[in-house]
Parts: structure tokens; C-alpha cells; sequence
């Protein structure tokens, strides 16, 4: 993509309004966090003491917005006690420029390396460096600033203790999660029916596996009807696929793909009316017509043979899913998870038990070609540089231009710059907006103090419907929060908007100088999700030779780390292509190709992994040979991959060819999940094969059809403007 073209796309990106639902309670409930907190400084000190406690209970109010599984009244905690760490920690330096200045780096590099543990704890941290930045502002006394800490600290406590006593859709997460799941299932039947080899996207199943895990505590609080569903969603998915497809389920035409239709069909309504049920906390309501297809008639069932046994076991499944789901409305309590009742569940480690885990996460990031390091390297570098340039302006608080920066600041460079574009939107509608009011209604404490916590109010209404639209209402509590405290608001607006537009500059600026292009990574990604692939379907394979609990974990263990190589070549993926740099090692026809290859892989795992046999049913003990050339192959490959070489792909064929022949009537299946698997390598060999000059010349003509693309919208926009 051309810096022209990325640029547009940022702006875009940055200005686009998102259908999401609101959750206009929780802003309410927040709000009135801030406004307790407020009204008490108000009443019982001042409004300088006043705006510590918003700055505590606004952003602790933010973090419980973002998502993540840990309870809402944690992360409030956890965000105040930083808060007020970080301003306290900060006036202790903030004397002098040579104590401040390395405290202010090594403090910004932390929170850049706290994306190592998530994307909600990048966050939260990052704000408490912009807590460190409004430092300079405090009195020049260490008792008031641990006065100031504290007040900030006890704006998190307000917004926990109303989290405790006013829960709203307690567990609402974790039911959204799994619904979500449930209805992809759903999404993907219906597909199947005029596509019965659609590719499945597993994220949803993801999203829903991490949400299933808990803490010991959580896990006995736990409604009973969260705790089943995701394993037959895991199951079902299989099960449509394999009924659909026309080598190995109902045929291609025919009344038996009509049946198979019409139990699609059902099973997209069924699973509707689970997600629906758990979303909703009621009991799961089916079509009668849809119930009255998934009976199987046993003398006039059209399906036979290989056919029946997708179909009979999707059905046993759907009924599974509708008992749990009945219970969707009751309460109950679950056993945790260290008793054998509980052995399957997921445990989350508590907050003290986090502290190695996050240890380990930063440390595997401690290197120059990680994204998140190179992150952390650039959000220290820009806090610094950024209050230094603005210290040197002729302007005040000139720590809104790090602030800016920290805020904004992402991982990758296409959120980066929209997040900019789009803060510097939202505060000049915000500025304006809170300015107009502020003349009209003239000084008055008690009244900016109510349109603050107003202003709050709405941006956590819409925080979640895109940054700019956010930021303009929290540009405007910003602004009322300083006509409250008695400042020069007419001087301080103008004063923010030039420095919120420095900070958005220095944020880009710094990706473009250290970036972190995921474009050149794409060849690596492509072949983790390869040699993952390899060993999912390896395993599947060894389940057939030799049926054993052992093997079942095995491959479990292996699609989930399948999944996990998908979901990063993924966002590898969907992040090269917004960055501004050509092609390197692969175009992104090759890559969309690629991807198409391995879909069609993992596929053909996914509908073995249905017929997998039971422990006390025959094996097919000539898979283990096809196993280990399959893992084989693909690990080869995997390596080509990532040297550039052309991968080939034979000891699959070779073992193929070798398939005994009473074994090919024992188990077709598995035979023709094989071939199709090697069909895949094969695309996947043809999508990547390409000589160096046919690359370049490819990478060529793809800038060429941007250049042309940009040109045509161009024309179109004189020519509508010649029109206007």
C-alpha cells in the first residue's frame, strides 16, 4: 500500500462511527461514580482537590469499559491504586528535570511492555503515565501530593464499591462470549447449506475459551449454564461440516442433500435460540418446525451409510445444547475448580499468582524484533521528547502533548495514526463544543462540575462506537473540569488543541522513524500456522490409528495451538495491509491465496476430527504412517517458508500411494480427509512457488492497480465536485 493510500485510510479508519451496543447503564452507573466522588470534594475541601478525584474516577470508570474477562471492580482497583502511584511517584521527582525526565521514560517503557500481558493492561497503563505527566501541576508539598494520590486512588474505590452494590448484567461478558460462539455455529450452518465447503473462522471459539476461564472464586459464583455450551459448540462445528460435505456426508445432489439442508436448517435455528437463551438469561425457544426436522425416523430416514452418522450424532448434540440451555435463566453454583467434578474446568490464576505469569510474558518480549518492546522503546522516547518540546513552547500544560502521544499510541501503525487523527478530531468538535457552553453560562463551580460528569458520561456511552466520537465529550469534561477548578479555560482551549495536534504528530512520527512492519513478518506467520496445521492434523491422524484418551488430548492440545498460529497470522495479516510499505517476500495475492490453502487444511482436519473413532470402536492403524509424513511435510515446509524457498510437498503423496488397499475400504474417510489435505499443500505449494523476477513483477503490478485506483477515485471526486 502507498503512504498515500494509507494515509487515507487512516483518516477514514479514524473517522468511522461503529455499530456496536451501547451499554448506556454502565455509563450511568460510572457517571454517578464520578459525580459522588466530585460532589464530596467539592463540599469538603476544594475544586483543585475536586479534580484529583474526577481524574481518579474518570479513568478508573474507562478501564472497566475495556475487555477483558477479569471482574469490573478489579480493574477499577487496579487502575486507581496506578493512578495514584504514578502521581505521587512522579511529584517525588518532578523538582528537577534530571530526576523526572528518566523516571518518566523508564515508567512510559513499563507501560509500553505491558502489552505483553494484553491489550486492557497496555492501556490502564498507559494512563498512569499521563497521570505522571499532570504531576507538575500538584502543590510543591509531598503531603498534599499523597493528599492528591490518595483522593485519586479513592476515585477507583467509589467506582468499585458501585460495581459491588449495582451490578448490571453480572457475568453479561462471559453470556456474550459464548453466545457469540453459539451463533457462529449457527452462522456457519446456514452457510453450509449453498456452500457445503465453506471455511469455518474459529475466533469466536476462542473468544469463548478464554472467557470460559475463571478464578477458584469465580468458578463457584459461575451460572451452571455457562459452563457447557462451548464444548458442544466445539463439537457441532465438525459435525455440520462433515454432513455437508459431499465426500464424506449427504450427497451432492439429490433428496439426501435436501435432508441434509433441511437439518442445517434446524440446527441454525436451534443454536439461535441457545445464544439467544444464554444471552438473555431465559429459557431457549425453538421453531416447532424446526424441532420436528431434527427427528430422525429410523424406517423412512433418507440419509444411509456414511451419510447417517453426521447426522445422527449433530442431532444428539442439538439436544444436548437445548437442555443446557433451558437453564439459562437459573442461578446455580458450580464446583471448583480443584475438586474432580471440576477437573475440566479453565483456571484463570488469581492476581498474586498473575505476577509470574506476566514476568514470563514480558520477558519472551524483551527483544529488538518484538512489536511490543519496539512499542514500549517508542512510547518512552516520545514522553520524553514530547515534554521536552513542549516545556520549550510558549504555551501551558504543556504535558497535554506526551499525553496525547501516550494515549494514542498502539502496537501497529494503522491504529496508531487513527487514533491520532481521530483524537485531534474529537477534542477541536469537543473544544468547541464545551467552550460555546462555558461563555454562555458564565463561572460557576457547581454547575462546570455537573456538565463534567455529564460529559463523562456520554463519552463512556460511546466509547465503544469509535475514539473520535468518544474523545470529543472527553475533550469537553477536560474543559469543564478546568472552568470548575477556577483556571483560564479561554487560554487553556486553544493552548490543547495545538498540543493535542503536536503529540498525534510525534505518535507517527516515531512509528515511521522505529516502526514495526508486520508485512516483512508475514512469511514467518504463514509458516507457524503451516506447522501448527501439520500437527493438528497429525495428531487427528494418530486418534484414528490408535483411539486413546491420550490421543484425544493430544489433539486438543494441537488445534487449540493451530488456532492460536491462525488468530496471529491473522492480525499479521489485517495489519500489513494498512502499512504503507510494498510487499516484502510475499504480495498479497500470494498471501490471500496462501490463506485460502490452509483454510481448506484445516478444514479437512476438522472433518477427520469428526470421525474420530471411540475408544472401543476399529482403528485404522495405517493412519500413523500417513500421520508422521504429513507433520513431516509440513514442518519441511514451514522452513521453506521461512527461508524463501519454493516448499515441496511428496512423502503425503508417496504414503498415499502406499495406503493398503482393504485399508481403503475399512476407512474412506480417512483416506479422502487425507487427500484433501494434500490437495491443500498443494495449493498452498502453488500459491507461494513463484520464481524472484515473477514476485518482483507481481508486487509491481499490484502498486500500479493502487496508483490506478486512487487515480479513478480522484477522477470521481472532480467530477462530482464539477457536477456540485
Amino acid at each position: 500500500m502507498t503512504w498515500r493510500r494509507a494515509l487515507r485510510e487512516v483518516v477514514r479508519s479514524g473517522l468511522t462511527l461503529e455499530e456496536t451496543r451501547l451499554e448506556p447503564l454502565l455509563a450511568l452507573r460510572t457517571a454517578a461514580g464520578m459525580a459522588i466522588i466530585i460532589g464530596a470534594a467539592l463540599w469538603l475541601a476544594s475544586p483543585a482537590y475536586a479534580a484529583s478525584a474526577a481524574l481518579g474516577a474518570y479513568s478508573a470508570g474507562a478501564a472497566t469499559f475495556q475487555r477483558t474477562w477479569r471482574p469490573r471492580k478489579v480493574i477499577a482497583l487496579g487502575a486507581g491504586a496506578g493512578l495514584a502511584l504514578s502521581t505521587f511517584v512522579g511529584y517525588l521527582a518532578a523538582g528537577r528535570l534530571v530526576t523526572f525526565l528518566p523516571l518518566l521514560a523508564v515508567w512510559a517503557f513499563v507501560a509500553g511492555m505491558a502489552w505483553a500481558v494484553g491489550s486492557t493492561a497496555g492501556i490502564v497503563a498507559a494512563t498512569t503515565v499521563g497521570s505522571m505527566l499532570v504531576t507538575v501541576t500538584l502543590p510543591t508539598s509531598a503531603g498534599r501530593a499523597l493528599e492528591h494520590a490518595g483522593v485519586i486512588a479513592l476515585g477507583g474505590v467509589v467506582q468499585a464499591a458501585l460495581i459491588l452494590l449495582f451490578p448490571i448484567r453480572r457475568w453479561g461478558a462471559h453470556r456474550d462470549a459464548l453466545a457469540d460462539a453459539l451463533a457462529a455455529v449457527a452462522d456457519y450452518a446456514r452457510r453450509l447449506r449453498h456452500d457445503p465447503t465453506a471455511p469455518f473462522d474459529p475466533e469466536p471459539l476462542m473468544k469463548a475459551r478464554d472467557a470460559a476461564a475463571v478464578t477458584p472464586s469465580q468458578a463457584r459464583t459461575r451460572p451452571t449454564v455457562l459452563h457447557g455450551p462451548r464444548g458442544l459448540a466445539e463439537r457441532i462445528a465438525p459435525a455440520v461440516a462433515a454432513l455437508a460435505d459431499p465426500h464424506v456426508g449427504a450427497p451432492a445432489e439429490g433428496p439426501g442433500r435436501d435432508r441434509a439442508r433441511e437439518l442445517l436448517g434446524a440446527a441454525a435455528d436451534v443454536l439461535d435460540a441457545a445464544a439467544r437463551s444464554i444471552r438473555r438469561g431465559t429459557p431457549a425457544k425453538v421453531p416447532p418446525a424446526s424441532a420436528d426436522v431434527l427427528r430422525v425416523d429410523e424406517e423412512h430416514e433418507v440419509l444411509q451409510g456414511h451419510a447417517r452418522q453426521p447426522a445422527e450424532r449433530l442431532v444428539e448434540l442439538l439436544g444436548e445444547a437445548l437442555e443446557i440451555a433451558g437453564s439459562g435463566s437459573t442461578r446455580g453454583r458450580t464446583p471448583p475448580p480443584h475438586s474432580p467434578a471440576g477437573d475440566q474446568f479453565l483456571v484463570r490464576p488469581t492476581m498474586l499468582r498473575l505476577i509470574p505469569v506476566v514476568v514470563r510474558s514480558v520477558r519472551r518480549e524483551l527483544r529488538r524484533d518484538s512489536p511490543v518492546f519496539r512499542h514500549a522503546v517508542r512510547l518512552a522516547a516520545v514522553a520524553m521528547l514530547g515534554y521536552l518540546i513542549a516545556a520549550r513552547l510558549p504555551l501551558g500544560h504543556g504535558y497535554w502533548a506526551p499525553i496525547a502521544a501516550v494515549m494514542v499510541m498502539r502496537p501497529d501503525f494503522h491504529q496508531t495514526s487513527a487514533r491520532a487523527v481521530a483524537r485531534l478530531a474529537g477534542t477541536l468538535a469537543g473544544v468547541a463544543l464545551a467552550t460555546g457552553m462555558a461563555r454562555a453560562l458564565g463561572p460557576d463551580a457547581q454547575v462546570f462540575g455537573v456538565l463534567a460528569v455529564v460529559s463523562a458520561g456520554l463519552s463512556y456511552t460511546l466509547i465503544r462506537t469509535g475514539y473520535a466520537y468518544s474523545q470529543c465529550f472527553t475533550a469537553a469534561y477536560v474543559v469543564f473540569l478546568l472552568a470548575m477548578g477556577g483556571q483560564a479555560w479561554e487560554q487553556t482551549v486553544p493552548e490543547r488543541v495545538v498540543l493535542t495536534l503536536l503529540g498525534g504528530a510525534l505518535a507517527m512520527l516515531a512509528y515511521v522513524v522505529f516502526p514495526a512492519w508486520e508485512t516483512p513478518r508475514l512469511p514467518d506467520r504463514l509458516a507457524d500456522w503451516l506447522a501448527a496445521n501439520g500437527r493438528y492434523a497429525a495428531a487427528v491422524l494418530r486418534s484414528h490409528a490408535e483411539p486413546t484418551r491420550e490421543h484425544r488430548t493430544d489433539m486438543r492440545r494441537a488445534q487449540l495451538a493451530s488456532r492460536k498460529a491462525r488468530a496471529a497470522w491473522q492480525e499479521a495479516y489485517d495489519q500489513a495491509r494498512h502499512e504503507p510499505i510494498p510487499p516484502r517476500g510475499m504480495t498479497s495475492r500470494e498471501a490471500q491465496d496462501a490463506q485460502d490453502a490452509l483454510e481448506g487444511f484445516d478444514r479437512a482436519a476438522m472433518l477427520m476430527e469428526n470421525l474420530v473413532p471411540r475408544a472401543d470402536s476399529p482403528s485404522a492403524p495405517e493412519a500413523k504412517r500417513l500421520a508422521e509424513a504429513l507433520e513431516a511435510d509440513t514442518a519441511q515446509a514451514a522452513v521453506d517458508l521461512r527461508e524463501h524457498r519454493n516448499p515441496h510437498v511428496g512423502r503425503v503423496e508417496e504414503a498415499l500411494h502406499e495406503w493398503p488397499e482393504a485399508a481403503a475400504d475399512r476407512s474412506p474417510m480417512v483416506r479422502r480427509g487425507a487427500e484433501l489435505q494434500k490437495q491443500a499443500l498443494e495449493d498452498l505449494a502453488t500459491a507461494v512457488s513463484r520464481a524472484p523476477l515473477e514476485r518482483d513483477m507481481g508486487s509491481a503490478r499490484e502498486q500500479l492497480r493502487e496508483q490506478a485506483a486512487l487515480a479513478a477515485g480522484g477522477d470521481e471526486s472532480a467530477h462530482a465536485h464539477r457536477g456540485g
